[in-house]
């Protein structure tokens, strides 16, 4: 299917690669590599989305040329400043925090993917909005599956009736599924996590949804979602190092 992540590592695109931002990008390729062996798996099925949130656009444009070119982003006025930062730079932008009704049409209009969509009401504002010259947008579903308060994210249980709803509207292509489950207390706790969003994917693919596509896996976990069927891992830390809480110049 087009409009899909880059799965394989690029060339540099533009200067010279800084050799820290180089060395974290091959040490989590490595940690996705050995995981897809242990699964059984080929490692270019899974794609790297690097998450820059509060990262200004030079850590992006030093990552980028080591090769990555899939980046997400959670705040979208920041993510907008960047990607018209960057806009030299053949990269792919996903959106991945909650989506507000007032900011919708730059999501629509800036983002190749979003992972996050939890409401119908968000669905149908996204697909109206995205441009006519645009590509339709490739939405994950945000399952909230542990079922925490302070998250966003559908039940498992309401899944299909808002696939269902999604798949009707022209601007947008489902894809499949995105999570964050409550951090777990070691891998078993974590599997068993993205075992339950791997079966709501299983349930919408019987029901006839052509989905491809499971987001899930970050940094301290991303071994145990690639073990169960991860096809988007979204690593921050390991490639950016510790968040402040405040935007980097």
């Amino acid at each position: 299917m087009d409009n899909g992540p880059e799965m394989r590592e690029l060339e540099p695109v533009s200067g010279r690669p800084a050799a820290p931002a180089c060395a974290r990008l091959q040490a989590v390729r490595a940690r996705m590599a050995e995981a897809a062996r242990q699964a059984g798996r080929d490692p270019d099925s899974i794609a790297l989305l690097a998450v820059g949130k509060t990262f200004g656009a030079a850590a992006v444009r030093e990552l980028a040329a080591c090769g990555q070119r899939a980046f997400g982003e959670n705040y979208v006025q920041e993510a907008v400043d960047k990607i018209a930062a960057l806009a030299d730079l053949p990269l792919e932008w996903h959106f991945i925090g909650p989506v507000q009704s007032n900011k919708t049409r730059p999501i629509a209009e800036h983002f190749v993917w979003v992972h996050s969509l939890d409401r119908a009401k968000i669905a149908e504002r996204l697909s109206a909005q995205r441009p006519a010259h645009l590509p339709p947008l490739q939405v994950c579903i945000e399952v909230n599956v542990s079922g925490e308060t302070s998250k966003s994210g559908v039940a498992p249980a309401g899944v299909p009736a808002l696939a269902a709803q999604v798949a009707g509207l022209p601007g947008l292509v489902l894809r499949g599924l995105m999570a964050i489950p409550a951090p777990g207390a070691g891998p078993a706790a974590q599997r068993a996590a993205f075992g339950r969003v791997r079966a709501v994917f299983d349930e919408l693919v019987a029901r006839g949804h052509a989905l491809d596509t499971l987001s899930m896996g970050m940094s301290a976990d991303l071994e145990a979602a690639i073990l169960e069927g991860a096809t988007i891992v979204r690593i921050g830390t390991a490639l950016f190092g510790e968040r402040t809480g405040k935007p980097h110049a």
